[in-house]
């Protein structure tokens, strides 16, 4: 660079020494005036020319700046008091869990979720309430839809993972989470371009709280698991793609296997719901909510699932399944509670249940609406539930939050999970 500079400037040494010469003969004489060679005001334009590329060409050169790495999603906090290996708590008779739903807000991206955050203030002050009594809190399910792009690893990390970290940390639970149609795309089978990407993101998210690739309780490449805890098992579906054979048969698989014996409780959470009666229900039946129909609901029956949890109707309902096989009557709730932060739904109308009782004839399947939305969206406040086990007995209490502090959808805010 030194001497680049040292061979500009001596382009102008000609010019500086012809006005030198000619500056001495500039002044007048008696009698005449010596016009200079190099007039003074070019002198100065070419010296100011000289001085800038001099100074442009002392710069230092500036360096290739390098491919920038695309944002990857931050995995959830790993929580205080995990869950034991499954072996270890097969005594555990008593405990409290959370599911909600349907977290997506309006500030994806930009900001924490606010009322998503209002949810998580209530849930750690519970969490704290009910730690040191017969029923802690040992586990929170979420049934997908964290942000609005699961495809954007910059909504998960600024919006969707720090509040789940202060469950994690503060409330110090372990948390799990179905995947939704916003996380991993509505794709319908698992070689969508689009839902490996976004598939990731997810992954990237619950890397250390949910079972690994390669274990009994995980299939392999799906958002798809299952873990035991107490008397207690739970299973993970991905409803999007309900259809599936792979995943139906690894879910067979994992109840089929079961210790009936100690797991005398099967919970399942998914996204979608087999019945619903808000915007994703009512008329319309989605291919999902008829893969669910169709196929898990026979295999719940068989195995005397107690309850599902599921989304994606931002709102609240509750539908009761009796059904009888050789063993007696049986019956399975089934809740909707898609009340996490994103915007609230109300109620369109009830679905056509008609197929599915007439091809569940012979297990004399009845539903019964226990909980209708309101059709006013207002209705269903943003809110979660706390399911209390005490041996074989579930029993349910649901949280408002906000505006919908007091929310009593039984016209109190509990119900036994089990007939009289």
């Amino acid at each position: 660079m030194k001497k680049t500079l040292a061979a500009v400037l001596s382009l102008f040494a000609p010019f500086a020494a012809r006005f030198s010469a000619s500056d001495a003969r500039s002044y007048p004489f008696p009698g005449r005036t010596i016009r200079p060679l190099v007039p003074k005001h070019n002198f100065i334009v070419w010296l100011t020319v000289v001085l800038v590329l001099g100074s442009l060409l002392a710069l230092p050169r500036a360096r290739p700046v390098a491919a920038q790495e695309p944002e990857r999603v931050s995995a959830i906090a790993v929580p205080a008091t995990p869950l034991p290996p499954e072996a270890q708590s097969r005594d555990v008779k008593k405990f409290s869990f959370i599911a909600y739903g349907d977290t997506r807000g309006r500030r994806d991206g930009v900001a924490i979720q606010y009322e998503h955050s209002l949810i998580v203030d209530s849930m750690i002050a519970k969490i704290r309430q009910l730690k040191n009594t017969e029923y802690p809190v040992r586990f929170v399910l979420q049934s997908g839809d964290t942000v609005v792009n699961g495809g954007d690893a910059h909504q998960w990390n600024v919006s969707f993972i720090p509040v789940i970290n202060r469950l994690t940390t503060e409330g110090g639970v372990p948390y799990f989470l179905a995947a939704g149609n916003h996380d991993v795309t509505s794709a319908l089978t698992v070689d969508v371009p689009e839902r490996q990407a976004r598939l990731r993101n997810y992954l990237d998210a619950l890397v250390a709280l949910i079972p690994p690739d390669g274990s009994p309780r995980r299939l392999a490449g799906y958002p798809t698991y299952a873990f035991g805890y107490g008397n207690t098992f739970v299973l993970s579906l991905d409803a999007n793609i309900a259809g599936d054979e792979k995943q139906y048969q690894w879910t067979k698989a994992q109840l089929e296997g079961l210790d009936r014996s100690r797991y005398v409780n099967i919970v399942v959470f998914c996204h979608q719901a087999p019945f619903s009666s808000g915007p994703h229900g009512g008329s319309k039946v989605e291919q999902s909510t008829t893969e669910l129909r169709e196929r898990y609901m026979p295999l719940f029956q068989v195995h005397h699932v107690r309850a599902v949890f599921s989304g994606h109707e931002h709102l609240f309902e509750h539908w009761v399944e009796h059904y009888t096989d050789g063993t007696g009557r049986h019956r399975m709730d089934l809740v909707v509670s898609g009340g996490g932060g994103a915007p609230l739904y109300g109620y369109t109308g009830e679905p056509d249940l008609r197929d599915y009782l007439k091809a569940n004839e012979s297990s004399e399947v009845t539903l019964e609406h226990l909980v209708r939305p309101g059709v006013d969206r207002g209705s269903s406040p943003y809110h979660y539930v706390v399911v209390r086990v005490d041996g074989d007995r579930l029993k349910m209490e649901v949280f408002g939050v906000d505006w919908g502090v007091g929310f009593q959808p039984y016209r109190s805010s509990k119900v036994e999970l089990w007939d009289p």
